[in-house]
C-alpha cells in the first residue's frame, strides 16, 4: 500500500530546535540582565518588552512600559526630521535612527540621552530601541562652552556669545511671529580706562572691569523687571561692554537704559583701598530688525560711540542716518580725491572782483568746483578740508595756480584793448610747508606768460599773521617777484594790526559777517544798519590805507551796502550785487563793457 505517514521527527529537526530555544531563551537573559536600557518595539511602535535597566531609567516598573507607545517615552515627536525617521525605520525603509533628547524623570531631574533605533538582527518583524545616559559629557559639554563663550576677568558673555546671540535676534523667524521686530543696541566704552591700567596697573584694572560689568548688570536686571526679557550684558573686549535689548519698544526705552547705565557709573569705585571715578561714552542703535544685520548694526553702534566721544565724552548719542550718511560722503570724497585730480573732474568759477569808485571789472576770483559724479557739483568747503588732512591739497593748489593764471592771460590776449585783470587764488599753509610754493608760482608764470602783477595769492588771516621761518621767507619772495598777496577773511582772528607793517601783504579782504551789519533794501524800507560794524570797517579801512593796503569787502548784495561802503573809502567789492561765480566765458563778456553792470547772474 502507498502512502505516506507521520513518523519520528529527524534527530536533525530536533537538535535545531532545542539550539533555537536556547538562543532565545540566552538572548533573552542577556537582554534582560544588559546594563544598556533597550526595548523591543513591533511595527506599529508599541513597546513589546523592555530590559531592567530600560524601566531604571525612565522611573517605571517592571512592566510598566510594555503596552507603551515607544515615540512617547523617549520623545521621538518633539521635531518633524526625527519622527519622520523613525517612522522610516519601523517600516524598513531606512537602516538606522540617532538622535539626542532631553527627557524628564518622574522625581523631577532631566537628562540627556542618545536614542538609538535599528532593526533586530534576526531579520524579524519590530525594532531594537537603546538609550545611552549622556548627561555627564553633556554636562562637560556645557561646562566648557560656558568657559568659551565667557570674559573670565568679568564672567559676562564674550564677544563670540554676544554674536550668537544678536544673530539669532536678527533672524526673521526670531520676530516675525512675536514681539516687536525692533531691536536696540548700547554700545559702551570707559573714558579714561587707559590711564588706570598705566598708572595703576593691570590688576586693578581687571577689577574695575568686574565691578563695572557688576553695575551693568544690575542696571540690566532692573531694566528687565517691568519687560519680557532682561537686556543681554556683554564684554566685547578690553573696555568695551554691550547692551543688546531684543523686542525693543523704541529709542526711549533705549536712551533710558544708556542714561541708566552712565548713572550707575558714576559713582566712585573703591578698589583695593584705591577710589577710582571714570565716566563712559555710549553709542546708541535703535531699530528694526529686518533688514538688519549683525554687521550693519555694529557699525552704527561704533560710529555713534566715536560721536559720543568727539562731542565731549561722558555721555549718550543716539544713532542719526543724516550724520551718519555725511561721514559716509566724507569718507567716500576722501578716497576718491586724488584719482579725481588726474581724472580732471575740477574746474574753476571766478568771482568778479570790481572798483567801488568807477564800476569797472578789476579782477576775479577763482573758486574750485568738484564736478563729482556721483554728488555733482560740490563747492569748496565739502573738500577742501579732506585735501588738506591727506595733503592732495598740494597736488589740487598746483592745477589750480596752473589753470587760474592760463586762463587770466588767455582774457588778457582776447581783450587787448581793455586794462587786463588779475586773478586773485587761494592758498592753503599746506601748501606753504609741503611744497616750493615760490618755485611752482614762478615755473607757472613763466610757462603761461602773465605777469606777476597780474596774480594775486589769498591766505586766511591765521595762516599770514602767525607767519614765520619758511611761510614768511615764502611771502616776501612772492612779494618781491610781484606777486600780490592778500589777507582773506580778515577781521575774524586774534590780530596784532601793527603786524601787518612787517608782512608782505597789499591787500585785506574783509569778512563779509562786518559787511552783513551794512544796511539792507527790505521789499518796503530799509533795515537800519548796525554803526558799530561801519565804525569797525571804517577805522580798518583807515587803517589799511596808512600801511599802503587796498581793502576789498566779500559778500556785498545789495546797492545801499556799496554806497556806504564806498562812502567810507572800500577800493573793492566782491558779492551777489555784482555776479555770483561764473564762467570764464562770462567773464569774456564783462571785459566788453565799459562799466560793470550790478546784478550780473
Amino acid at each position: 500500500m502507498s502512502g505516506t505517514s507521520e513518523g519520528p521527527t529527524p534527530a536533525a529537526d530536533l537538535d535545531r530546535s532545542a539550539v533555537t530555544d536556547s538562543d532565545h531563551s540566552i538572548y533573552h537573559r542577556v537582554f534582560a540582565t544588559a546594563p544598556l536600557p533597550m526595548a523591543v518595539v513591533n511595527p506599529e511602535g508599541i513597546v513589546v518588552s523592555a530590559n531592567s535597566a530600560f524601566t531604571e531609567l525612565l522611573g517605571a516598573g517592571p512592566r510598566a512600559l510594555t503596552g507603551r507607545v515607544a515615540a512617547d517615552l523617549v520623545d521621538l515627536t518633539a521635531d518633524a526630521r526625527s519622527w519622520h525617521a523613525y517612522r522610516e525605520v519601523l517600516r524598513g525603509r531606512q537602516a538606522k535612527l540617532r538622535c539626542t533628547r532631553r527627557l524628564k524623570h518622574p522625581d523631577g531631574h532631566s537628562l540627556w540621552v542618545r536614542v538609538t533605533v535599528a532593526p533586530l538582527t534576526d531579520g524579524g518583524p519590530g525594532v531594537l530601541l537603546s538609550v545611552t545616559d549622556i548627561s555627564g559629557r553633556r554636562e562637560l559639554e556645557a561646562r566648557l562652552r560656558h568657559l568659551q563663550m565667557h570674559d573670565p576677568v568679568t564672567r559676562l558673555p564674550n564677544r563670540t556669545l554676544f554674536f550668537e546671540r544678536l544673530t539669532a535676534a536678527l533672524e526673521a523667524e526670531a520676530y516675525e511671529e512675536s514681539g516687536t521686530g525692533r531691536i536696540g543696541l548700547c554700545y559702551l566704552d570707559l573714558d579714561g580706562f587707559k590711564a588706570v591700567n598705566d598708572t595703576l596697573g593691570h590688576r586693578i584694572g581687571d577689577r574695575l572691569l568686574a565691578a563695572v560689568a557688576e553695575r551693568l548688570t544690575r542696571v540690566a536686571d532692573e531694566a528687565g523687571y517691568a519687560r519680557a526679557a532682561t537686556p543681554l550684558v556683554a564684554r566685547l573686549g578690553g573696555d568695551e561692554f554691550a547692551l543688546l535689548v531684543e523686542d525693543s519698544t523704541g529709542t526711549e526705552q533705549l536712551a533710558d537704559l544708556a542714561e541708566s547705565a552712565l548713572n550707575a557709573l558714576e559713582e566712585p569705585f573703591d578698589l583695593a583701598g584705591q577710589r577710582l571715578s571714570l565716566t563712559a561714552s555710549i553709542g546708541v542703535v535703535e531699530r528694526h530688525a529686518a533688514g538688519t544685520t549683525a554687521t550693519g548694526l555694529m557699525q552704527a553702534a561704533d560710529t555713534t560711540l566715536y560721536w559720543a566721544k568727539a562731542d565731549g565724552k561722558g555721555r549718550w548719542t543716539l544713532f542719526d542716518p543724516e550724520r551718519n550718511a555725511h561721514r559716509m560722503t566724507r569718507q567716500a570724497l576722501s578716497s576718491t580725491l586724488r584719482p579725481a585730480i588726474e581724472r580732471g573732474e575740477f574746474a574753476l568759477e571766478y568771482q568778479p572782483l570790481v572798483g567801488m569808485e568807477d564800476g569797472r571789472l578789476s579782477g576775479v576770483e577763482a573758486l574750485i568746483r568738484w564736478n563729482h559724479p556721483q554728488f555733482g557739483t560740490l563747492t569748496p568747503n565739502r573738500f577742501i578740508g579732506l585735501a588738506e588732512e591727506d595733503g592732495s591739497i598740494v597736488q589740487l593748489g598746483r592745477w589750480a595756480l596752473a589753470t587760474a593764471c592760463r586762463q587770466a592771460r588767455r582774457w588778457q590776449l582776447d581783450h587787448p584793448a581793455e586794462p587786463p585783470i588779475f586773478v586773485s587764488v587761494n592758498v592753503a599753509v599746506r601748501q606753504v610747508w609741503d611744497s616750493d610754493l615760490v618755485a611752482d608760482v614762478a615755473q607757472t608764470l613763466a610757462e603761461t606768460g602773465l605777469a606777476p602783477h597780474l596774480l594775486q595769492l589769498e591766505l586766511t588771516e591765521s595762516a599770514v599773521m602767525g607767519s614765520a621761518g619758511r611761510p614768511l621767507q615764502a611771502l616776501q619772495a612772492l612779494s618781491d617777484m610781484g606777486v600780490r598777496i592778500a589777507i582773506d577773511d580778515f577781521g575774524t582772528g586774534y590780530s596784532n594790526l601793527a603786524y601787518l607793517s612787517r608782512l608782505p601783504v597789499s591787500v585785506l579782504k574783509l569778512d563779509g559777517s562786518f559787511v552783513r551789519g551794512f544796511q539792507y533794501e527790505g521789499d518796503k524800507k530799509a533795515i537800519a544798519p548796525n554803526p558799530a560794524d561801519e565804525v569797525i570797517v571804517e577805522a580798518m579801512i583807515q587803517l589799511a590805507h596808512r600801511l599802503g593796503l587796498t581793502v576789498t569787502a566779500e559778500c556785498v548784495e545789495t546797492s545801499a551796502q556799496a554806497t556806504r561802503l564806498r562812502r567810507i573809502g572800500c577800493d573793492t567789492g566782491q558779492g551777489w550785487l555784482y555776479s555770483r561765480p561764473v564762467s570764464p566765458a562770462r567773464i569774456s563778456e564783462l571785459l566788453g563793457e565799459q562799466t560793470y553792470a550790478v546784478g550780473n547772474p
